[in-house]
């Protein structure tokens, strides 16, 4: 997105988190989990194979193994001398002219390197003859296709998939030393909150950015330690602010971070520990603070919702990969074409929430729908994308080429 100077608009968003980052150094605390246990974290040290897998020449299909690794041809025939199941292996090394019955899975006798598919064979009794061309695939699959004993797994500083899980169990894998995640604190305030279920009185609302700021880390794999809601009054926020630095690796706040009258976590912030700069050049999410209070780092994300959750993906998720001690990863990036015109008017770069369409020639289109306001959490409802739109003034037609990020995350 287009710079501006800080000084006048705010911090731009990459710049904005290469400060953050550099800043930031991964806790180092680890602990050993159950491999259930560990989707979603990351491996605190390569974690390698116990030993060969499969670790035996198995069956890739139902069929026979034959004795010796010839081609042959068909009219060619073998004796059956026993049967080779999953688990049940054919115990003895097989002789000239003798053959097996093998399912899938199973064991490949001693002496047989060609397994014959059994749609091209006929069987009758102790006797067994090819009746059709078997090709060159010996359908077995090798002791170690999948992993040779102590071949790397997966590296340290990995973060862990489903796919992931699934190997390491078929490799023997049973526990896993895994970085420790940072404990958040997420600090609430606002007099004007209640909570939801709760009667509101004038002018007030119920308080939501506690679900969706909780809800957004717990899906992105990391789960609010400690929340506390508090009035927006100076002594509150000071003795929260320190309960929370004390006890989390992270202190999180929403709202209070601008130059309003009642904004008074960012002077507070700046008493306890240090602003480094609290305002970025991005729509929505101008009013964010970072720094940090006695000493542990501090996001101040804006209390308009929408602003808050987009910020948090922005800037406070990558900081907890890098605490975490992970490979920092973004949000996918994908180019689209807007499926209609749109205005934009802010002087800023925005970050617009769209639906992905897939256009009849193929084509990817984004669809910017409703109010784009950063109170209306409806805007993220539905969203696939976060469109990139820059701060140059102007309409942009409808075909124009964007830069999106994928807010579906991939399943394995």
């Amino acid at each position: 997105m287009t710079a501006e100077p800080y000084g006048r608009e705010g911090l731009p968003l990459e710049q904005a988190r290469e400060q953050i980052l550099e800043a930031l150094q991964p806790l180092g605390r680890t602990e050993v989990l159950p491999l259930m246990q560990a989707l979603g974290r990351t491996t605190a040290s390569p974690v390698q194979a116990l030993a060969a897998v499969p670790g035996f020449r198995a069956s890739i299909m139902d069929g026979y193994a034959i004795a010796g690794a010839e081609q042959p041809e068909p009219g060619a025939r073998w004796r059956l001398v026993g049967t080779s199941a999953a688990g049940a292996p054919y115990g003895a090394k097989l002789a000239a002219g003798e053959a097996v019955r093998i399912l899938t899975g199973a064991v490949v006798p001693e002496g047989s390197k060609r397994v014959l598919p059994q749609e091209l064979v006929a069987a009758a009794g102790d006797q067994m003859e090819l009746l059709k061309p078997c090709g060159t695939n010996p359908w077995i699959r090798p002791p170690e296709e999948e992993a040779a004993p102590d071949q790397i797994l997966v590296p340290s500083g990995w973060r862990l998939g489903v796919a992931d899980l699934g190997r390491l169990a078929s490799c023997g894998v049973q526990t896993l030393q895994l970085t420790n995640r940072a404990r958040i604190g997420l600090l609430i305030s606002g007099d004007e909150l209640v909570p939801p279920g709760q009667e509101r009185g004038a002018g007030q609302i119920w308080e939501s950015n506690s679900t969706l700021l909780s809800a957004l880390l717990q899906r992105l794999g990391y789960p609010v330690t400690k929340q506390l809601v508090v009035a927006d009054a100076p002594e509150p926020l000071r003795e929260a602010l320190l309960e929370l630095a004390a006890t989390c690796d992270v202190v999180v706040s929403t709202g209070g971070v601008s130059a309003g009258d009642s904004d008074w976590i960012r002077p507070l912030v700046d008493e306890l520990g240090e602003v480094a700069f609290w305002k970025l050049f991005l729509k929505p999410g101008r009013p964010f603070a970072w720094g940090q209070v006695a000493g542990v780092p501090f996001f101040g994300l804006p209390g308009n919702p929408v602003a808050a959750a987009i910020t948090a993906l922005q800037l406070l998720w990558p900081a907890l990969q890098r605490l975490e001690g992970a490979e920092v990863e973004l949000l996918p990036r994908l180019k689209v074409r807007l499926e209609a015109p749109l205005r934009r008017g802010s002087g800023r770069p925005e970050l617009a929430r769209a639906r992905l369409r897939v256009a009849a020639d193929g084509t990817l289109q984004a669809r910017v729908e409703g109010s784009q306001a950063s109170s209306r959490i409806g805007s993220l409802t539905g969203a696939d994308l976060l469109l990139e739109i820059p701060a140059e003034p102007g309409a942009l037609e409808a075909g124009t080429e964007l830069w999106a990020q994928l807010l579906r995350l991939p399943l394995l």
